[in-house]
């Protein structure tokens, strides 16, 4: 029942906090919400206890499950510093675009993780997702995953339409030289 609850909470948060995207699904926010949304159900509806998380510590499935959570924190961290240090977010940032205040850059980031990764946050939500499920896949967990992975391909693919009205050619050469989601494969 507390899983259950904190599940609606934490679905509510998002659903206010993504209320103006809601209703637009042009929008990277629109996406965004369903991403989260499926890392949220993954992690209280499909999670089963601490202790499966550390069962047969040295299994391929647990060194996959950890590799990815970890990747998670090391796209989320280092992205979010990264945009807020080098982006030069404003308030008045990316004018006719109802963003996040972190989201609002006036400049082009393409050092650090995102010389590797176009959309590191995407990423990191995405590996959560994969990761979450290898703890203990389940059938429940794998339609969540594959729909934490649409939504992350969704919500990355309008937010490249967004970057390139905004930044323009120097976006498009980005796009070539990086990569979604995975550093040199994806």
């Amino acid at each position: 029942m507390i899983r259950i609850t904190l599940f609606l909470v934490l679905t509510l948060a998002l659903a206010v906090l993504s209320r103006r995207w809601l209703l637009s699904p042009a929008a990277h926010g629109f996406w965004r919400f369903w991403l989260w949304e499926a890392d949220v159900a993954l992690l209280f509806l499909c999670f089963v206890g601490v202790a499966e998380w550390f069962r047969d510590p040295l299994s391929l499935r647990q060194l996959a499950s950890w590799a990815l959570l970890f990747g998670s924190l090391a796209m989320l961290v280092p992205g979010v510093l990264l945009l807020q240090r080098r982006g030069l977010p404003e308030e008045r940032g990316r004018k006719g675009e109802d963003l996040l205040p972190f989201e609002r850059t006036t400049r082009l980031v393409t050092t650090g993780v995102f010389r590797y990764v176009r959309h590191p946050m995407y990423a990191s939500l995405l590996y959560l997702a994969w990761g979450v499920l290898l703890k203990r896949p389940n059938w429940w967990g794998l339609v969540l995953a594959l729909v934490a992975t649409g939504a992350a391909i969704l919500t990355a693919k309008a937010e490249e339409a967004e970057d390139l009205r905004s930044f323009g050619e120097p976006y498009r050469d980005y796009v070539k030289r990086s990569r979604m989601f995975v550093p040199y494969l994806l």
